[in-house]
């Protein structure tokens, strides 16, 4: 069920939801969350869509902020509020409601997303594009429990992420972090099989790739090892070196959806490790609201400890060398990573099988 609003307030916004959850027959409000997408007209429909689908798991409201531009300065002094409340079918397993907003109200979003958030429910609030450096000092990212960002979609995502670095606060996040799960994952429970010292990693994947930066910056925060940053044309990630003193455990992804793990005296295995759709992710990062302690470490380690490395290889030959085809997209690639700090591990399977790998 759809319902149009012109010039509309919060309050007939609030009464318009009522009043559609009676005519499907579902008076009770089963939402188990808030989640405020801010984005622009072009990325609304891919991310308002992701939304609906993390919503089968994770049932929410989702206030979908439009601020629309004016173009002319007669207009910017004119504000106005469209909605258009979707519930039922039209709203997957939640309730939807599009806001558009023009005028001086677009810089003040925050007086209409604070009256139509969920009581007693957590806020989260997602900015699949345009995403501010500092979220939690952002007016609706001071709304929300967690925040959200996406720092591959900024023009400059390497760059980006190391400001994100100095103004960390708990609760923020970033689906380049999130994409990493399973390679973190795949990782910890390869080091959990052996005894023995990492001495030295590489990381390969695409030039300018933030979740590959964050992978590089997580191994050398957790192992205390150097860590090396080599470029591949993708996609994304597409492999992992740990040089130990056993021998060299590979994880190797040159195709972007089925990896190969080598252990050194262990046959290959073959490894599912698709590149995941946004819904995915965001349907991974509603499951915690608690701020992510290994995140916060891996970024606070530091994007400028990854200098750029003017050596080229050839491809990768699926032993898990480095292969450097050239950049894909955002600033500089990295090579030798020192230094690191210990971190507590998101999850078990996910940190400190390689904390307890590298201290054997």
């Amino acid at each position: 069920m759809k319902i149009d609003l012109t010039d509309t307030t919060a309050s007939k916004i609030n009464k318009a939801l009522v009043k559609a959850r009676r005519a499907i027959g579902t008076p009770a409000v089963g939402m188990v969350l808030t989640l405020v997408i801010v984005t622009d007209e072009e990325n609304a429909y891919d991310a308002l869509k992701a939304a609906g689908d993390a919503s089968r798991e994770h049932p929410s409201r989702t206030l979908l902020v439009i601020k629309r531009v004016s173009r002319s300065p007669r207009d910017r002094t004119q504000s106005r509020l469209d909605a258009e409340v979707r519930v039922g079918a039209d709203a997957g397993t939640g309730e939807t409601v599009v806001l558009r907003l023009y005028g001086e109200v677009s810089e003040h979003a925050q007086s209409v997303v604070l009256p139509l958030l969920l009581p007693d429910a957590p806020v989260v609030v997602w900015w699949p594009v345009n995403a501010p450096i500092d979220p939690a000092n952002d007016p609706l990212g001071a709304l929300a429990q967690r925040r959200v960002t996406d720092t591959y979609a900024s023009e400059q995502p390497v760059r980006d992420l190391s400001a994100r670095a100095g103004t960390y606060t708990p609760g923020d996040t970033d689906l380049s972090w999130t994409r990493i799960t399973p390679w973190r994952s795949m990782l910890a429970a390869a080091l959990d099989q052996v005894v023995c010292e990492v001495k030295a990693v590489e990381v390969e994947g695409e030039e300018f790739n933030p979740s590959c930066e964050l992978l590089a910056m997580w191994l050398a925060d957790r192992l205390d090892v150097p860590v090396q940053r080599s470029l591949s044309s993708g996609p994304g990630l597409t492999a992992v070196r740990l040089d130990t003193d056993c021998g060299p455990i590979v994880l190797d992804r040159a195709d972007g959806s089925l990896a190969t793990l080598s252990i050194q005296g262990q046959p290959d295995r073959a490894v599912a490790l698709k590149r995941r759709e946004t819904s995915e992710l965001i349907a991974e990062e509603l499951r915690r609201l608690d701020p992510d302690d290994t995140y916060a470490s891996a970024l606070r380690f530091g994007v400028e400890k990854l200098h750029a490395s003017a050596v080229t290889r050839p491809a990768g030959n699926g032993t898990g060398k480095a292969a450097e085809d050239g950049p894909a997209k955002g600033e500089a690639a990295a090579t030798p990573v020192e230094d690191a700090a210990k971190a507590p591990a998101k999850e078990a399977t996910t940190g400190e099988p390689v904390k307890k790998a590298a201290a054997k």
